[in-house]
């Protein structure tokens, strides 16, 4: 009996809805679509393909969600890791346009999916982008006027005053609030979509680890105790796809970051906190982040690891930074510490095309993947239906490795990274 891999001891694992085990692929299989990981890009693609009548199996390496999908700050941020006039200028006008049009697509797909499905995953709306300094007040303000420019509405600037009757600090001069992001338990959102894509017929393995993957004409995608033969492969493993493909692994790198949550705090503070239940996240390059739970608890993630992996530490690394966001908070109780793996590129872009004519792949969100998975989920899906252009506009992106190859890639952007936290402390 194949030996089953628990989740990572989170909040999330503990209050997830479903704690079904799916089984472990022990046949050879054939189907028309196969993907390999079953996180949001995995699952969101199975999905929009079950819909339109496709025949699809994933295989998962250890448990629907097991990386950034079940581990993450489950904010939905709207946009990219680079917004679009970083797009626009480095790629140009064109291609900058056709994905500043799908920039807020992501968002409004989960809410269509939580309604559509009635996944409970404790959605609440509202996001604020909190700024230390004015530069960083400056950007978003250009951030707002950016992206009304796409047509996006609900954004609200926040001067000093308005910004502390929203979250309950001194930490931050001002803000931007979107009213259309939002937090949700993304354990809780991939388990519910992945129960969808089930009951429309599709089919999910566990524990059922790739190992190698021919790439012939038909792939044949093997695990340790079976295969699947299928019409089309896509690779949806990001940070946990390991050295299957090298030619990707190159040009990406894994990033871990760190979660802790309270202790359940009393409805008066919980609600002293961040009255409006907002979520949050700072403007620093290496960014704080944190929201109130469905059960008055908070949540507050920051920082990176390049590289992957975790500190010593994840409670002691992430308090300093808890209780100087929210020194009331001294000496409380975290019942919950966890990390987890994201997938860096160097444009800090999503890596989204094609191995071969019937292999494709889509990883590399750098941080901001909740809502662009659920976005590229439902590319794949019109893709698939003969319908390629808005792929192909993600797929025409350009990806270089990062400098100092494997072995000094680490260091080269950890220097990156400290400059970036100087000018951030600096304020310039």
């Amino acid at each position: 009996m194949t030996q089953r891999t628990p989740h990572t001891g989170s909040y999330y694992a503990a209050t997830a809805n479903d704690q079904v085990d799916r089984p472990s692929l022990q046949d050879s299989i054939d189907t028309q679509i196969c993907i390999v990981g079953a996180g949001f890009t995995g699952i969101s693609s199975a999905l929009h393909l079950a819909e339109a009548g496709f025949k699809v199996t994933v295989l998962e390496g250890a448990r629907i969600g097991y990386g950034a999908s079940g581990r993450n700050g489950g904010q939905l941020v709207n946009s990219y890791s680079r917004d679009i006039d970083v797009i626009e200028k480095n790629y140009g006008k064109e291609l900058g346009s056709a994905l500043g049009h799908m920039a807020f697509e992501g968002g409004n797909i989960i809410r269509e999916r939580i309604e559509k499905y009635n996944i409970d995953c404790g959605y609440k709306p509202g996001g604020i982008f909190a700024a230390f300094n004015a530069k960083q007040m400056h950007e978003l303000k250009e951030q707002k006027t950016l992206w009304e420019r796409y047509g996006h509405e609900g954004l609200e600037l926040l001067d000093e005053d308005s910004i502390r009757e929203q979250i309950n600090t001194d930490a931050y001069i001002g803000g931007l609030l979107d009213h259309t992001g939002g937090h949700i338990h993304p354990l809780n959102l991939v388990l519910g979509e992945a129960k969808a894509f089930e009951e429309l017929g599709g089919t999910i393995y566990e524990d059922s680890k790739v190992t190698k993957i021919d790439r012939s004409k038909r792939p044949v995608v093997h695990t340790e105790n079976g295969s699947v033969t299928c019409d089309y492969l896509l690779l949806a493993g990001n940070a946990y796809m390991g050295g299957l493909v090298p030619e990707l692994a190159s040009k990406s790198m894994p990033c871990g970051t760190q979660i802790v949550t309270t202790e359940v705090l009393d409805e008066d503070m919980a609600k002293s906190l961040i009255p409006n239940q907002y979520c949050v996240e700072d403007c620093n390059y290496k960014l704080d982040y944190y929201r109130i739970t469905q059960d008055n608890r908070l949540l507050y993630g920051g920082g990176v690891t390049y590289g992957g992996g975790d500190p010593a530490s994840i409670e002691r690394f992430v308090r300093s930074h808890m209780e100087k966001t929210f020194p009331q908070l001294k000496g409380v109780q975290i019942e919950y510490a966890w990390g987890g793996d994201f997938l860096l590129t160097m444009s800090r872009l999503p890596q989204i095309g094609r191995l071969t004519d019937s292999i494709f792949y889509a990883q590399g969100y750098s941080g901001h993947g909740v809502t662009t998975t659920h976005l590229i989920g439902k590319l794949v899906g019109e893709m698939m239906k003969g319908n390629a252009e808005r792929f192909d506009a993600f797929a025409s992106l350009k990806h270089y490795p990062f400098p100092g190859g494997q072995m000094f890639r680490v260091p080269y952007t950890m220097i990156g990274a400290a400059y970036y936290g100087i000018r951030d402390k600096l304020g310039i």
